[in-house]
């Protein structure tokens, strides 16, 4: 379903939204849904404040560190350690 919506520009603002969608070889219509869109998209979805504190929290933990392929050989190690508990 599609929505109208209804925005009031004086003169001369209109004849800059005319210009620049003009340029661009669209309607003015599509002209303002695509600047819509691309403002949308680069609002921030979230709290600033939140965000870093979230940061902030996740780098207060220490965890394993170091190349891909050792990392992924100690967790296959330990996992394998965890199967067999008497080390046989």
């Amino acid at each position: 379903m599609t929505k109208r919506l209804q925005v009031l520009f004086d003169d001369a603002e209109y004849a800059a939204l005319q210009a620049a969608a003009a340029s661009r070889g669209m309607t003015v219509a599509e002209w303002v849904r695509q600047a819509l869109t691309a403002a949308r998209r680069e609002a921030s979805t979230a709290d600033v404040d939140r965000k870093l504190a979230a940061i902030r929290s996740a780098v207060r933990h220490a965890g394993p560190t170091g190349p891909i392929e050792r990392l992924g050989t100690e967790t296959e190690r330990g996992y394998l350690s965890a199967a067999d508990p008497g080390g046989y």
